[in-house]
């Protein structure tokens, strides 16, 4: 950064800045600024903490990682709306987290951070060494820069930044957020998850003299300021990235033990196949297997038999969210609840687990499975003095039944369960004809009920074909439609679609994000994550009250009530979950005692072990 341009900041921004914060900045020695925030009672780690438990703060520093990645990009800007990045660059936040710590983030390029008690605003003071990976230094005008940009060029940072009225400079190294609402627990750590740009680089001209523009995809490769930048890329194919060794923030105690590989690189295979092919012929080092009949029956080659691969299920303390086929009720055939649950109960779980997926999946029941967050039995008096003034708006069965899906496990219940399928249907107003000796669902306009599911990967299609089979029972037109990554991203963000699998992680801590998932307004905003279309008031009121939860008692009430709510209005088909990772990996890794409970840490606290690569090469 210039002189001059050093100069302008502070004159642009002193005269403001003492009428911002008003009494505030009068009795700025009254405010305690905190090296990390949390949503629960206490924080973990201490302001003098040396590093997280969960690294070996001696780990060795070396050797590579290669991941395997199904697809292609064709875009290095991960900050706009359009295209499909590749990880073509790191930028650091204002916080972080810690892995084996809920909803707590410690300082990065922060050093402190205060806010009052009504949660009004937020206050960060940056430690005036961080610095971008060109050398300039990490200045308030960046943080300010940086979030109206996100929110200008992506409208999923928009509807998350929502609650920011603005960002001011109010100090030399101090930046201050004021909120459009008080008492949002949450809103003071989501702008320390900001990614903080370059406001410089973005705003200048490329080597051939082209204006940058932050809403266009590039195949430029931006400016970071995290521990990698890309060195190698190859459009569509690869990207590798390389650690930077004079990263401004390797010795803070959030970085101790971490950042160990000298080079990350990933790979681009055209189908899930061919990757694991890949993958048994040492072309990349880590999996995450998603496919349980892969898991079951795919991981014999010799390098597993031999030790050279290390298949691995590690156990996660998470809330297994909500995985399910998701029904577009932007299209009018969803709208009647009773189609949707007509569509739940033709989808056979117990057969396709037993088949298809080897007894390895539970059925999801809630959208927060596997917590204390998920309803069960009927409503506590808590919850009920949150629905009962909702009652004119929610299914009946919110208040008298404890939701379950059903059960497929004889041929006598999947019989009932269709014969109760084709009743719903018949009283949704659709009635069976005949059409050259199949059943045909048609209204009272001759419109037949079809269905499409959009997918991305062959491995739903799988399962898809025999929830086919069922639904042509009742009468409903089925296709499947399998598309490329890029054309399937494009079709969701526009909301083209009949059903798609829908995919809602959860958190210990759930909160503003839920606005994203189910919210009247993200329904209305393409990209969004409301791939069901909720337009509810019920819902939204809801989610308002979890979001301003005063304490955690009253947010895990919140949360079992929206349970309720979003299960008995049938919105998507539940699939199924597992409250492990399944990895995989050739063994030329190290790795701490202990690994977290939040995450498996790989790569970011795993190192090169040249003893077990000497091992495997040898073999």
């Amino acid at each position: 950064m210039t002189i001059n341009r050093r100069t302008l900041l502070k004159l642009a921004t002193l005269a403001p800045a003492a009428k911002l914060v008003g009494i505030q900045m009068a009795h700025a020695e009254d405010r305690e600024f905190r090296h990390a925030l949390t949503l629960f009672q206490d924080i973990k780690y201490p302001a003098d903490f040396k590093h997280f438990d969960y690294v070996n703060p001696a780990a060795p520093k070396g050797g590579r990682v290669r991941f395997g990645l199904v697809g292609s990009f064709d875009n290095l800007n991960p900050y706009t709306f359009k295209g499909e990045p590749g990880p073509a660059v790191q930028n650091d936040t204002l916080l972080t987290s810690a892995l084996d710590e809920p909803s707590t983030e410690y300082g990065l390029l922060a050093s402190g951070v205060w806010y009052p008690e009504d949660r009004s605003m937020v206050v960060y003071r940056l430690r005036p060494e961080a610095r971008f990976q060109d050398g300039a230094p990490i200045t308030p005008e960046d943080v300010i820069w940086s979030m109206q940009a996100l929110r200008d060029a992506h409208p999923q940072y928009n509807a998350y930044y929502k609650n920011i009225a603005k960002a001011d400079q109010t100090g030399e190294h101090e930046v201050t957020f004021t909120f459009n609402q008080k008492g949002n627990r949450e809103l003071p750590l989501i702008t320390g998850q900001l990614p903080v740009l370059s406001k410089a680089w973005w705003t200048g001209k490329d080597a051939k003299g082209k204006q940058r523009n932050i809403k266009e995809t590039s195949f430029e490769v931006p400016l970071g300021s995290g521990a990698y930048v890309a060195d190698d890329v190859k459009l569509g194919t690869s990207i590798r990235m390389k650690r930077v060794a004079d990263y401004w923030a390797k010795d803070l105690p959030v970085n101790i033990g971490q950042n160990n590989f000298d080079t990350i690189e990933y790979i681009y295979f055209r189908d899930a196949n061919v990757a694991f092919e890949a993958f048994k012929g040492d072309q990349y080092d880590w999996r995450t297997e998603t496919s349980s009949k892969m898991w079951a029956t795919g991981y014999d080659f010799p390098a597993v038999k031999d030790g050279r691969v290390v298949k691995e299920e590690i156990k996660l303390r998470q809330v297994e969210g909500m995985q399910g086929w998701a029904l577009n009720l932007r299209r009018n055939k969803f709208e009647d609840a009773r189609v949707r649950q007509a569509l739940n109960l033709a989808f056979d779980f117990e057969w396709a687990n037993q088949n298809l997926f080897y007894g390895q999946y539970t059925r999801s029941r809630s959208y927060f499975n596997n917590s204390e967050m998920e309803a069960k039995g009927l409503p506590s008096e808590q919850e009920l003095a949150l629905l009962n003034p909702l009652r004119d708006h929610l299914p009946a069965e919110v208040f008298t039944t404890e939701f379950a899906n059903p059960l497929n496990d004889t041929p006598q219940n999947k019989r009932k369960n269709l014969r109760q399928a084709a009743k719903l249907l018949t009283d949704a107003g659709w009635v069976i004809t005949q059409d050259g000796g199949r059943n045909v669902l048609k209204n009272d306009k001759g419109e037949q009920l079809t269905v499409e599911f959009l997918l991305d990967s062959p491995l739903f299609e799988r399962i898809a074909l025999p929830y086919q089979q069922s639904l042509e029972l009742l009468g409903i037109g089925v296709s499947i439609k399998t598309v490329d990554s890029a054309q399937y991203q494009r079709q969701v963000q526009n909301f083209d679609y009949d059903i798609v699998v829908g995919n809602w992680g959860q958190s210990l801590s759930p909160g503003n994000e839920q606005r994203e998932f189910w919210g009247s307004e993200a329904a209305k905003r393409n990209g969004s994550r409301n791939y069901v279309g909720i337009s509810n008031p019920a819902i939204d009121k809801l989610v308002e009250t979890l979001i301003f939860s005063p304490d955690r008692d009253s947010l895990v009430t919140a949360c079992k009530a929206l349970d309720r709510v979003l299960v008995w209005n049938h919105y998507v088909v539940p699939m199924w979950y597992i409250d492990y990772d399944r990895t995989a990996r050739w063994d030329r890794f190290g790795r701490p005692e202990k690994l977290p409970d939040l995450s498996t840490g790989f790569p970011t606290i795993w190192w090169w072990d040249e003893e077990k690569a000497k091992k495997v090469a040898a073999q």
